[in-house]
């Protein structure tokens, strides 16, 4: 493997450093993939572990007082209780631009479109005369959603976690969004629209692991407001604290997935037009300064190309300096691969957030990836496509987790129950291999517990 800070290109002052990781003739193994291609140096899960176990403990002890003076500390606002007014719901959502207000109505539209298909049919299968079993799709009582706040404001991350969530048959939603000083202690007013819109009224003005911490665990009453009810499963994208602290109270509830910073890999080969690389590569690059661009391609010429692509475009664009350090960044560059090949087992070694695949016949070459949150196909699917209006869920794996783990879905909110249901006659029939399977693991009881409903007889 070769890492060279910068491939070739025109000296510039203002030139985005985005470096090359070179794989070609090296045959790597899967493991020597995942150690080569472009990951995050900056703080680490166990980095973030304590500050994050000290934030849990506190919010278990003190509960709203703890959550108060995290609210002064990380967002520099005074709060009494986080619990958002319903008049600031409706405010929110009587004040919202009607141009985003329509643009959020059809992200909605689409999304309930493809949750309301997600959902998995009830099997019932007779396995023989009076021996029936059955799986049931039930939904979890009572969900946490977590929407982040940080460098942008993300209503759509409001309907990627809402939406499924109802599609699921949910009964009760909460929202947790960080508390913002420029609106008074409330979490974003486009957030709260939003949520108004999609029929959710429990909303907190509460970031980071401290949210996480109080859905996991609830909060008590205060003379302030009500109780946080715990819940059953905890969602949403958020920073290393956010993914953190969801790991940690895994268990306690369920999670979908430890979302962090987001990323994007890129597939590309000679036919892909430069110019939409690197506008894509700068899309997600705009969320943050550590957020992941790469681009997998074997063709040198593209590379080149992309790379005064980037130069250009992110001097152009609002948030240069952001997109700036997230290109020049570890976790961003260029991977340059033999063929097409060693370009699929790239991707998959990297199991990408978001996967784009600009390459002749990208929807075969799509059909072969295995690892990733979410997959776009050719020049008009871009990931920009899927984070508002594609009718699919953004919240998706991050850090190489999609390599076991799946994006949000209508799934995450249910539970798969089985039903067994025999007659004494279904029962009796396979009583001597209950007896046989039982003496053979040294647990006899487990038989007699079939005997002793047949008077002794097996």
């Amino acid at each position: 493997m070769t890492i060279s800070p910068e491939f070739p290109a025109t000296p510039s002052a203002s030139a985005v450093s985005f470096r090359t990781v070179d794989l070609r003739g090296k045959g790597l193994t899967l493991a020597g993939l995942r150690a080569a291609v472009p990951r995050a140096q900056h703080q680490t899960v166990a980095d973030a572990e304590q500050k994050v176990l000290d934030i849990i403990g506190d919010v278990r002890r003190r509960g709203y007082a703890a959550l108060t003076e995290y609210a002064q500390r990380f967002d520099g606002v005074d709060q009494a209780h986080p619990r958002v007014p319903a008049e600031e719901l409706a405010r929110a959502l009587a004040e919202l631009d009607p141009a985003v207000r329509k643009a959020l109505e059809e992200s909605i539209s689409r999304a309930r479109r493809f949750a309301d298909s997600q959902r998995p049919r009830n099997i019932d299968v007779e396995l023989g005369d009076g021996a029936l079993v059955s799986q049931n799709w039930v939904p979890v009582a009572r969900v946490g959603l977590y929407v982040p706040g940080g460098l942008a404001v993300y209503p759509s991350s409001v309907i990627m976690n809402v939406v499924p969530a109802l599609a699921a048959g949910v009964a009760s939603i909460a929202l947790a969004s960080p508390p913002q000083k420029d609106f008074g202690g409330l979490p974003h007013p486009t957030i709260l629209a939003a949520a108004a819109l999609l029929g959710i009224g429990e909303v907190y003005a509460i970031g980071g692991a401290q949210a996480i911490a109080a859905f996991a665990y609830g909060v008590d009453a205060t003379a302030a407001g009500p109780a946080l009810e715990p819940v059953d499963v905890v969602t949403g994208p958020g920073n290393i604290f956010v993914a953190t602290a969801k790991r940690l109270v895994k268990g306690v509830v369920g999670i979908d997935s430890e979302a962090g910073t987001t990323e994007i890999a890129i597939l590309a080969d000679s036919t892909a037009q430069p110019a939409l690389v690197a506008a894509d590569l700068i899309s997600q690059a705009e969320h943050d300064p550590k957020a992941a661009s790469v681009l997998i391609t074997d063709s040198e010429d593209l590379a080149a190309a992309v790379r005064t692509e980037l130069t250009s475009q992110a001097a152009a664009t609002k948030h240069s300096e952001r997109v700036r350090e997230a290109l020049s960044g570890p976790q961003s560059g260029v991977v340059l691969v033999e063929d097409l090949e060693q370009g699929i087992a790239a991707c998959d070694a990297y199991a990408a957030e978001h996967l784009e695949i600009m390459t002749a016949d990208a929807a075969a070459v799509a059909a072969r990836i295995r690892n990733a949150g979410a997959i776009f196909v050719g020049d008009y699917s871009p990931v920009s496509l899927g984070d508002y209006c594609a009718g699919s869920n953004h919240v998706l794996p991050t850090s190489g987790t999609a390599a076991f783990s799946s994006g949000l879905n209508v799934t995450t909110f249910l539970r798969a129950i089985q039903v067994i249901n025999y007659t004494r006659e279904a029962l009796q029939e396979v009583s001597g291999h209950i007896v046989s399977l039982s003496g053979a693991e040294d647990l006899p009881a487990h038989g007699e517990a079939v005997t002793a409903r047949f008077g002794g007889r097996s």
